[in-house]
């Protein structure tokens, strides 16, 4: 093979790689456009009178994740399956954001943290990376992590609607992921840093309880719930 032809199939090859990487950002696209649709619906929760709507809410942001799954199964199609890896990064951020969206949106109909087998299904890929188009660990563990976040805005706005006993229970939920993830060993640096600000999500509830407490305001809501 002469020195020209060497270069015309690199040529080739990276052709055919820019391709793939400008076929997956079309679908990415889509999907950012999707998960920015659901974050929409959820934050209205935030509104004081959005806490009597969350079962509304939910309802319609699982409609919209049936949008996401047909995406996800025409993302699946864009490479070829043993190459995850090397595609991983275009995909990475969106998968994150739609881990913390179904998070979200199950911990608004149980306050319980969502399993990534879970977030898998609403997402309609896999699990197993031997499988083929999964979830990442790292990924939806960045999305449990976003929710955390989330949940301490969710613990002041639901002092100013009314709602003295939802950061008592939010709370106790990110106390035990807190403790959760002191059990990991994260060498992740992105992820490491994320989990950083978990601490002062932690801080930011406690100090929410504090004043509720100082007011009264806690005990009162433990009172009427013995009630």
């Amino acid at each position: 093979m002469s020195v020209t032809e060497m270069f015309s199939y690199i040529q080739g090859f990276l052709s055919a790689d820019q391709d793939i990487r400008e076929d997956i950002r079309k679908v990415v696209q889509v999907l950012e456009q999707t998960a920015r649709e659901i974050l929409t619906v959820l934050q209205s929760v935030h509104q004081p009178t959005g806490f009597k709507d969350i079962p509304s809410k939910c309802l319609k942001a699982r409609e919209l994740f049936c949008t996401v799954r047909n995406h996800t199964g025409e993302l699946k199609t864009k490479f070829p399956v043993e190459q995850y890896y090397r595609y991983h990064e275009h995909w990475r951020f969106v998968l994150q954001r739609l881990a913390f969206l179904a998070a979200f949106v199950v911990y608004l109909e149980s306050e319980s943290l969502v399993t990534r087998e879970e977030v898998a299904k609403i997402l309609a890929i896999e699990v197993d990376r031997e499988k083929g188009f999964h979830l990442d660990v790292e990924d939806y563990l960045a999305g449990v992590l976003i929710l955390a976040s989330e949940l301490s805005r969710l613990a002041v706005n639901s002092v100013t609607a009314g709602d003295y006993g939802r950061p008592l229970r939010i709370s106790n939920f990110i106390n035990e992921l807190d403790s959760g993830f002191r059990l990991l060993n994260l060498k992740n640096d992105p992820l490491r840093k994320r989990y950083d600000g978990l601490k002062y999500d932690v801080k930011k509830i406690e100090e929410v309880v504090y004043d509720l407490s100082i007011r009264g305001l806690a005990k009162e809501q433990e009172t009427g719930g013995d009630k």
